[in-house]
């Protein structure tokens, strides 16, 4: 009597364990999901002719007629893929299938975006993505869809338990590389994940609407850098265990390749998330407003300000892009009267008058109180179209000697530095190559805005980037902090992040001719006389 074919007793197998394990409890929430929302199945198809069938005869009986949708998107394959797929829908009356093909090859990321994008034009709650080629096992579609209620995504995973792995006839080589880039990609992203890389899971609509999916890599990688979004969006992700199947592999994935993209596309994933620096697929609204936010650091710009400069000394001070007026709020306390102003009027400015100017154009007039014997000027001039206007309106608005302090960000930072020597200039969503900066500086062309706008610099200030107000408050990031600020203090033209300049008003031409015809206050009537 003839032994069956591995592949044909990996199958039994499989069905066995789900007989076995997905208990009734599991299929009764999945068939209820099915019954309460619009769930689809995706079935993602590339020179599947041999496969596609018997996977479609696969899902189970009961959950096939729930599925508001299965469709099977045919990425242009070489072979008679798509026929087959129709074929299997005229055996499932009772089933709505849909069958597509795209107009030429997507690639294996290019077919699940447009998957993914048909389900929220089609207005479905869920979807599943699962291979016409029967590397997963459809078998399991309870245990998926049990898990999705409350999840943003439900990812079938593998790697819960090796000996199981190693069982479904997943080769070892394949194993281990599996377990290095998942560790290296959770160590970058901060993640806890069993693997990247299954490609049976189910997503919520709403949270794959909230992503730029459709920016992603069309490669293999995509499934890593839809996890990355998602991790980044904070998704609620569920993992479940299932068994590993491995007949005759379709797609046949290039390890090393598929490994760099995974990892450089996760390391920029990570640097999105810092802020500084910018793809259009990991442009997810990360900081709020947080970046313009109070610094609590000892070591920054705001700490700085409140501890230096002599508030207690000046009469009246006005800050100029105050954003929500947290440190306005302090500085009012120390000074008689203070005016906090940004493009909308500060919200958070405790005693100070906040006053809605639009920086950009004339706003001098508009300030009460003037002359000031302060102004605050702080990380608005890089925003600014012209800041050399700007600096001839916060002169005209300051008495004679009156400081100004004024900080904006150093173009000539060491990391931008080296990044141009590697030919690099990525803007980001906040730091130095801020998206919204319109004009970037060194302190040497910030010194000679101030001097060309009237003003004589005393000091020049260095600061780190804040680590601790941005990140996390944690000791490795204070020690980072620290010394970084003191290399920003001993030459900060290299090591400064953002720098802040002390600069006193000098007296103008009008000035010194009002102050030189004041001392003979008889001449004019003399003369005329």
């Amino acid at each position: 009597m003839h032994e069956k074919p591995r592949e044909d007793r990996r199958l039994e197998r499989i069905q066995q364990l789900a007989r076995e394990e997905v208990g009734e409890e599991e299929r009764e929430t999945a068939r209820k999901l099915c019954r309460e929302h619009r769930v689809a199945l995706f079935v993602v198809a590339y020179n599947a002719e041999r496969h596609l069938r018997s996977v479609i005869s696969r899902i189970p009986e009961d959950l096939l007629p729930l599925f508001a949708e299965v469709f099977i998107i045919d990425d242009s394959s070489s072979d008679a893929t798509e026929e087959e797929a129709r074929r299997a829908g005229l055996q499932h009356p009772e089933a709505r299938i849909r069958v597509y093909r795209t107009p030429f090859n997507r690639g294996y990321g290019g077919n699940q975006k447009l998957g993914y994008l048909y389900s929220i034009r089609r207005g479905f709650e869920y979807v599943v993505l699962l291979h016409g080629d029967g590397q997963y096992a459809p078998e399991l579609l309870h245990r998926i869809l049990a898990a999705a209620p409350g999840a943003d995504a439900v990812l079938a995973s593998r790697m819960l338990s090796r000996r199981e792995a190693l069982r479904g006839g997943m080769p070892l080589h394949k194993w281990i590389g599996n377990q290095v880039l998942t560790r290296l990609g959770n160590r970058i992203l901060g993640t806890s994940f069993s693997e990247f890389h299954t490609g049976y899971r189910a997503y919520r609509v709403a949270a794959l609407e909230a992503v730029p999916f459709t920016a992603n890599t069309d490669d293999f990688h995509f499934d890593g850098e839809i996890l990355a979004q998602g991790a980044t969006a904070r998704w609620r992700f569920v993992e479940v265990p299932v068994p590993t199947y491995y007949g005759d592999e379709v797609c046949h994935v290039p390890g090393l390749r598929y490994a760099w993209g995974f990892l450089v596309s996760l390391l920029r994933s990570r640097l999105a998330r810092l802020g500084i620096y910018y793809r259009r697929n990991y442009d997810i609204e990360l900081f709020g407003e947080d970046a313009y936010s109070f610094k609590r650091s000892p070591w920054s710009l705001h700490q700085w300000v409140l501890s230096r400069v002599p508030l207690e000394e000046m009469e009246s001070s006005v800050e100029l892009g105050a954003h929500h007026g947290d440190l306005s709020a302090i500085v009012a306390d120390r000074v008689a009267r203070h005016v906090a102003v940004d493009v909308e009027a500060p919200d958070r400015a405790g005693a100070s008058e906040a006053l809605a100017l639009d920086l950009e154009r004339p706003f001098s007039q508009r300030l009460p109180g003037r002359p000031y014997d302060l102004c605050l000027a702080l990380d608005v001039t890089e925003h600014l179209a012209s800041p050399e206007t700007f600096m001839q309106e916060v002169f005209s608005i300051l008495r004679p000697h009156a400081l100004l302090v004024a900080s904006t960000a150093n173009v000539a930072y060491l990391p931008i530095r080296l990044g141009l020597l590697l030919g690099q200039f990525n803007y980001g969503k906040r730091g130095v190559l801020d998206m919204t900066h319109k004009r970037l500086f060194t302190i040497r062309s910030f010194k000679r805005l101030l001097n060309d706008s009237g003003f004589q610099v005393e000091r020049v200030v260095g600061f780190p980037p804040p680590l601790t107000d941005m990140i996390a408050d944690t000791a490795v990031l204070r020690f980072l902090e620290r010394t970084h600020a003191a290399l920003a203090r001993i030459w900060p033209t290299m090591f400064a992040f953002n720098f802040a300049l002390a600069a006193r008003r000098m007296d103008d031409v009008e000035d010194i001719l009002a102050r030189t015809t004041a001392l003979f206050p008889g001449e004019e009537t003399e003369a005329s006389g």
